[in-house]
């Protein structure tokens, strides 16, 4: 039975990674053979002019920190704010608890092209239109909503009688939380962190209309640049893509475990 889901993990596996894989061939394709050659398994010849031009030729490196500087500072400011008011809505019953947690809901039943013209007049009044500081805004007050739930069942799964014997032997409950509830949820914050940061290094429609300059354009914005009026530089553009995904890796590659130990623990309760 163990060895029966290994062809299952390994076509899952193919399935998975032969877009990347078919990425990078595309990505060291000359252009001469991209159509000449048809759809083959791998180019008769290889280059990485197309490397060369998206990192020294093009305005990826600009396109690159942006994407980074944004959904960094975003995923830290969500994580932040999530892990406060998760715990608020975990601890404490308050007056209006439940129509904050309605108002939250409904946040996320709106289609994201019914709240851009409104979001764009709200960043046009605070003078934030066509900068990063208005990108990270949105993305902070978009993704907040569901974080706060995402932290809320984490601190519900964190047993609160911990909390509750720490502040008997003398700590407040700030320090209850640093020393006791924050270890036990580390999980579920790199969860949140990794999730968060996901959804903004990947936004496109956001970036999209409410940046116009280059030198403030993310990635998804700036790749859109390979596509013109009469043609596409698929060789670039796969280059592009094929570099955008080395940051990401190496970020999951190093909160990975706390994301799986999150996504486990975020399913159970007490």
């Amino acid at each position: 039975m163990e060895r029966a889901k290994y062809p299952f993990i390994i076509g899952f596996l193919v399935f998975t990674l032969f877009p990347v894989f078919w990425m990078f061939k595309i990505s060291v394709t000359p252009d001469r053979l991209l159509y000449s050659e048809g759809i083959v398994a791998w180019p008769s010849q290889t280059t990485f002019d197309h490397y060369y031009a998206v990192l020294v030729e093009g305005s990826f490196p600009d396109y690159f920190m942006n994407s980074f500087i944004v959904s960094f500072t975003t995923a830290a400011l969500v994580t932040i704010l999530a892990s406060m008011a998760g715990y608020a809505l975990s601890r404490f019953h308050f007056k209006g608890k439940v129509a904050l947690l309605t108002i939250l809901l409904l946040t996320q039943m709106f289609p994201i092209v019914m709240i851009i013209a409104p979001i764009y007049n709200v960043l046009t009044f605070i003078n934030l239109v066509d900068s990063i500081s208005g990108l990270i805004l949105v993305y902070t007050a978009f993704n907040l909503p569901f974080a706060c739930f995402l932290m809320q069942s984490f601190f519900d799964g964190a047993p609160q009688e911990l909390e509750e014997a720490a502040m008997i032997d003398g700590c407040t409950r700030l320090q209850a939380m640093e020393k006791v509830t924050i270890p036990l949820c580390l999980p579920g914050i790199g969860a949140t962190l990794g999730f968060v940061f996901t959804a903004a290094w990947s936004e496109l429609l956001f970036a999209l209309m409410f940046i116009s300059r280059q030198s403030q354009m993310t990635f998804p914005a700036g790749i859109m640049n390979f596509v013109t009026k009469f043609s596409v530089d698929w060789g670039q553009m796969a280059a592009a893509m094929i570099l955008a995904l080395i940051p990401v890796c190496i970020f999951f590659a190093y909160i990975q475990k706390f994301i799986v130990q999150g996504l486990t623990a975020g399913a159970l309760k007490g």
